[in-house]
């Protein structure tokens, strides 16, 4: 026999785990991971440089699943984040569970001990599949090298089912280096819906009825609102019916500031008062206190991507399983106003108007140390029309929600429903990741910062300038409130909630960013230009009253 006319091997071309795995990412459209390197993992960076894949390595895995977390809100692809076994999976849990809580659809790969050493106390061995799935749509090891693309590929899948969550993959050391024949691996390529799951039409016609007749109607559209970039829809809703319209979570920013329908300040007496409230992508949780802040004499109208949700915690007259975009757009084409709401937006603008200004001697105050409103209208300011801002912290961030609108939708992330604090830094990595050009101001408790603050490193080393800035009121005050009611002023009112009044401005510094510090009102708004105009990664530290509590804290809104 003649030698084959072509130069391939006869078994043809080998490839390793590592490279089927980058592959994988291509193929869902992922063009950057976020990783902190490991040996039991680094077949995927190569895998990766073959297939222009960015490689983001951080500081702490905790930033990395924070970062793919914030990928996939602010892309609609799924993050990745790539971490070692043992404690570099383990480190990765808190963002994984924050996904988990906001509904995020991102994947977690962990290395693994060989499997030839199973059981026998290999390298940072641990049974990461038990660990991940509580909080995982979907975990499994994979044991195959030439199963690594349809295995990635139904993650995927899975994370996109019903409502969207992190998945888990698990993967030996020697599965990844292996190499296998090519024409033994099949690539999966149309492996899940891009469709929208659209709303029973007998509910959607009786909720729309229930809108049309009602004259005190509340909407309030959550997160799944942006997940399925579905602002248009929603304004068309809102004018449709014509109901003031509230925002929560990730929808925030979903209309412009002067859109005439949307209302901040007076949510919760509405929400009281209204007889028909439409509840959009957001659950029955702390945030709406288990569904009691809604009067139990209003028709309750609730949409879910997930049926679980539907009927959570209180009863509704009308529940809808299906995408936001889709069943808003039904209800749209359903609605036929009735009775007339203009009395009932009056009253509500004239209680943002009451509300607005008994804050506004804190929003313009020069009190030092300086009122937290007062930082928080100073940020609005300084914010461009194509801001992305980022809110990491308890009560500082609790404060300023009230006097901070993002511009645009999408242009608001904080941590969602879990708390999670430290998400700051990394959501700033992702979004300067996603979008270089973007200009991104993030709001740090200083509890918050010292989290993942130290991931600056990342910004620094990979030439990504964010303004950040730090309300520093030396205390961990959403729990310090609680306990000094609790047990009073004093070593038990105290114990575990103090900090130092810390110049986190001068650790950037030393990392190689911009740092300022600012102690009073007049010297926020330069400091925060003199930042932005730094071109670098900056942080300015402000210190701010330590005895200002927001009103959810007072009255222990989260609790109750």
């Amino acid at each position: 026999m003649g030698a084959p006319e072509n130069d391939e091997a006869p078994g043809g071309h080998q490839i390793t785990g590592g490279h089927l795995v980058a592959r994988a990412l291509r193929a869902e459209g992922v063009d950057a991971i976020f990783t902190l390197c490991g040996g039991h993992i680094i077949d995927i960076y190569e895998g990766c440089l073959d297939e222009g894949i960015r490689i983001i390595d951080v500081r702490h895995e905790q930033t990395a699943a924070h970062a793919a977390d914030a990928y996939a809100r602010l892309t609609g692809v799924p993050g990745v984040a790539v971490v070692t076994a043992g404690p570099g999976t383990t480190d990765a849990v808190t963002g994984v569970a924050n996904a988990f809580r906001a509904q995020v659809p991102m994947l977690v790969i962990g290395g693994q001990a060989a499997r030839r050493q199973y059981h026998q106390g290999g390298l940072q061995e641990l049974d990461h599949v038990s660990l991940m799935k509580p909080i995982t749509k979907f975990a499994t090891a994979v044991l195959d090298t030439e199963r690594i693309p349809e295995l990635v590929s139904m993650a995927f899948r899975e994370a996109f089912n019903g409502r969207p969550g992190p998945v888990f993959l698990e993967i030996p050391r020697d599965v990844l280096d292996a190499g296998v024949d090519e024409r033994d691996v099949v690539f999966p390529q149309r492996y899940r819906t891009t469709g929208r799951a659209h709303g029973d039409p007998v509910l959607v016609q009786e909720a729309a009825d229930v809108l049309s007749r009602a004259k005190r109607p509340v909407v309030l559209a959550g997160s799944q609102v942006w997940h399925a970039r579905a602002s248009d829809v929603l304004a068309e809703l809102a004018e449709a019916v014509q109901a003031p319209t509230y925002l929560n979570g990730a929808a925030r920013g979903s209309f412009p500031r002067d859109f005439e329908l949307t209302f901040n300040r007076s949510r919760r007496p509405a929400l009281a008062d209204a007889d028909a409230v439409l509840v959009v992508g957001t659950p029955f949780d702390f945030r709406l206190g288990y569904g009691r802040r809604i009067g139990p004499k209003a028709s309750v109208i609730q949409v879910d991507l997930d049926a679980s949700e539907l009927g959570h915690n209180r009863d509704v007259d009308v529940a809808i399983a299906g995408d936001a975009k889709a069943v808003m757009g039904q209800l749209v084409a359903a609605s036929d106003r009735r009775a007339s709401t203009s009395p009932w937006l009056t009253a509500l603008r004239a209680t943002e108007a009451a509300r607005l200004e008994a804050d506004r001697p804190f929003l313009t105050s020069d009190a030092v140390p300086i009122h937290p409103l007062r930082l928080a209208r100073e940020i609005d300011d300084f914010l461009l029309d194509d801001s992305y801002f980022i809110g990491d912290g308890g009560d500082v961030v609790t404060i300023s929600a009230s006097a901070i609108t993002p511009r645009r939708p999408g242009h608001w992330l904080d941590p969602g429903p879990l708390g999670t604090l430290g998400v700051g830094t990394p959501f700033a990595i992702a979004t300067k990741t996603v979008m270089p050009r973007a200009d991104v101001v993030c709001l740090f408790g200083d509890g918050a910062f010292g989290c993942t603050g130290f991931d600056y490193d990342t910004l620094i080393r990979f030439g990504l300038p964010v303004v950040g800035v730090v309300g520093n009121n030396a205390a961990w005050n959403q729990i310090r409130f609680g306990q000094i009611a609790r047990y009073g002023k004093g070593e038990r009112g105290d114990a575990a909630n103090l900090l130092d009044p810390t110049r986190y401005d001068r650790v950037v510094e030393a990392l190689g960013g911009y740092g300022e510090l600012v102690t009073e009102p007049d010297g926020i708004r330069p400091a925060l230009d003199r930042a932005r105009e730094s071109g670098l990664p900056a942080l300015v530290n402000v210190m701010i009253d330590p005895d200002v509590y927001s009103s959810g804290t007072q009255n222990q809104t989260m609790y109750s």
